[in-house]
């Protein structure tokens, strides 16, 4: 199993928890990027929203592509997998962008494509925003740019929505970055299928997640694709007992009798997805239904339950915790046992 782990950019990952201990500051963002790859992270995962779905959309929030470029000149050798959502991309001057970050990361960048599903976002930025199936039609177009002009000399495209015309894009990465991207309804499916390297889902059981690889796997088969990397978003907690770990959950989704300032944000990413089945409302309090795979307990079954996921088919973990730099250290510590724990003492 590869190890990766949501960068902070929102000031943390709880919505019924005001303050988290994690502020969204390059310092304190750059500070626990760097130590993850010391004590055995293998990717951090970008999000790119420009304004913040967590803590309320007056909250602060890290830029994604000016965190992702920084971070590449000061990391040595954790995968920078950033998101990038096509309408607020023009897909030549990403081309160009996106190189220059893989170049100074020597080759470390990889892309989450995201299609938005932020309604008010795009308004407040005065940026189109498609209609759900448009919006997949919109990606493959702009993955179809991106790719000619790492790839070409020279790139020409006509297209629904984009166009270039004889572009050059120098240099050019070190290596083509990896693709991931997730959904769940046929439109994405397809054009994940077709078009992508990776397929990132939100937390579920063993179970549904077995049966969502078995899909992905057979569909990359039928279209004489090679096979891909699988990875699930997870929010986890390591205790010495699972009374300890049952108390977190309990603490982290107590919505204290008031809905808090992002709940109508998450009621319109609701609106405008397709879920096999209704979220339930704990739920609304960690981002990407990272309480699914229960990965709470004792560090033995916390590992146990990996090992489930492993056999399912799955390649990655992306972690979410908090407060991020003390459960990060505990979780490689007791969990992926790759470092020894280190205490933090906060002025």
């Amino acid at each position: 199993m590869k190890y990766g782990y949501w960068a902070p950019v929102f000031g943390g990952w709880l919505r019924n928890v005001e303050d988290e201990r994690m502020k969204a500051t390059w310092d304190y963002m750059s500070t626990l990027v760097r130590r993850s790859e010391d004590i055995g992270y293998d990717l951090t995962l970008i999000a790119e929203l420009n304004m913040n779905d967590t803590k309320g959309r007056d909250a602060p929030t890290l830029d994604a592509w000016s965190t992702a470029a920084a971070l590449a000149a000061v990391t040595d050798s954790i995968e920078l997998m950033v998101a990038v959502r096509p309408n607020f991309h023009q897909p030549a001057l990403f081309a160009k962008q996106s190189s220059n970050i893989d170049r100074i990361s020597r080759g470390r960048l990889a892309l989450n494509v995201v299609s938005s599903w932020w309604a008010d976002e795009a308004r407040q930025y005065g940026l189109q925003f498609d209609q759900h199936d448009d919006r997949y039609a919109r990606t493959s177009e702009w993955l179809k740019v991106v790719e000619g002009l790492w790839s070409e000399s020279r790139f020409s495209f006509e297209g629904q929505f984009y166009r270039a015309e004889d572009a050059i894009n120098e240099p050019k990465p070190v290596r083509k970055p990896v693709i991931y991207a997730g959904g769940e309804s046929e439109a994405a499916k397809a054009m994940i299928t077709a078009q992508c390297d990776a397929y990132v889902m939100h937390g579920d059981a063993p179970d549904v997640i077995r049966d969502k690889i078995a899909d992905m796997r057979a569909r990359r088969e039928r279209a004489g694709k090679p096979p891909m990397t699988y990875g699930m978003a997870a929010y986890a907690i390591v205790r010495d007992s699972e009374r300890e770990a049952q108390a977190e959950v309990d603490r982290i989704t107590d919505m204290k009798g008031k809905a808090p300032p992002g709940f109508d944000n998450f009621e319109q990413w609701l609106s405008g997805t397709q879920l096999e089945r209704e979220l339930k409302i704990q739920e609304y309090s960690v981002t990407n239904r990272g309480l699914r795979p229960r990965l709470i307990g004792t560090p033995e079954q916390i590992r146990e339950k990996i090992a489930e996921y492993e056999d399912a088919g799955l390649d990655l973990l992306l972690l979410q915790m908090s407060p991020q730099a003390e459960e990060m250290e505990r979780f490689s510590a007791q969990v992926m046992q790759t470092a020894p724990i280190r205490s933090y003492q906060r002025s």
